[in-house]
């Protein structure tokens, strides 16, 4: 998203007059950091919530060994304990060891843990994951991901609540970028497959809030669920209102793909 959003940010930012367009304590240039930051810490919590429901998924498979029901070099190591079907909490841990490359191009290395207290698809069962030394890519992680299975909706798709609490990622300099979420995520697509996390397809509704690197808070509301496919990774359509620093009228149209702050509105290509 950052390919074009950002540029246009900047030029409007830093040429429109600030007596009408920014309060004189903004730095225009730390409120396109702080959005540019935003985009990087959702797609790792949304990247950190496909990988840990696709692990509780796949153990539920792992019957076989007491060590994993995954071994393959491009892949990280799932460990289930205790491994029984009906014995829980569970604790699952996703391993990515020194590194794995991924399917979708994405190096993950470190640990995920899940303590499930029931399988992923059975009504109110909760999953909260942490992390030990997890990276994706150069970013470091942290925090706690917590979901809960809704049930089915009237269109027969599972919800599930989403809660991030103390998030936290740190790129290869040391600058760190909070985040938190309170969600909710529709699984409208894959559930058919659930053993392939690449053909799943949902969609996220609720708010998200931060501050980024450079103390800029931001804050994030739905307005239109962003409809969430993982590959090609993209987001199909939904609307976002955005607000950073003291600026406040910020749309993302995904599903028109365009962008609009102070009244302009301009086209925006994903990256």
């Amino acid at each position: 998203m950052k390919k074009l959003i950002v540029p246009i940010l900047t030029l409007l930012f830093l040429g429109c007059d600030k007596e009408e367009s920014v309060k004189p304590n903004t730095d225009a240039n730390a409120a396109v950091e702080a959005l540019t930051e935003f985009t990087v810490a959702n797609k790792v919590f949304q990247d950190v919530g496909n990988n840990s429901a696709d692990a509780v998924l796949s153990a539920e498979s792992s019957t076989n060994t007491s060590k994993s029901n995954n071994t393959k070099a491009n892949e990280p190591v799932i460990t289930v304990s205790p491994l029984d079907f009906t014995t829980f909490p569970k604790t699952i841990t996703i391993d990515y060891q020194s590194g794995v490359l991924c399917k979708d191009g994405i190096t993950r290395k470190g640990k995920i843990i899940v303590v499930s207290t029931d399988w992923y698809g059975k009504k109110d069962s909760e999953h909260t994951a942490t992390f030990e030394n997890y990276y994706h890519n150069e970013f470091k992680v942290q925090g706690t991901h917590y979901v809960k299975n809704l049930g089915k909706n009237q269109d027969d798709n599972l919800e599930y609540s989403v809660t991030i609490e103390n998030g936290k990622i740190t790129n290869a300099t040391g600058a760190t970028i909070n985040y938190t979420e309170q969600s909710t995520r529709t699984w409208v697509a894959g559930s058919d497959t659930p053993l392939n996390i690449w053909d799943d397809e949902y969609l996220l509704d609720g708010t998200q809030a931060g501050v980024s690197s450079k103390g800029i808070e931001y804050a994030l509301t739905v307005v239109d669920p962003l409809h969430f496919v993982l590959l090609p990774r993209s987001i199909e359509s939904g609307i976002l209102n955005v607000s950073v620093g003291n600026i406040n009228d910020i749309e993302l149209n995904y599903t028109n793909k365009t962008l609009t702050i102070l009244g302009k509105t301009y086209p925006f290509i994903e990256e």
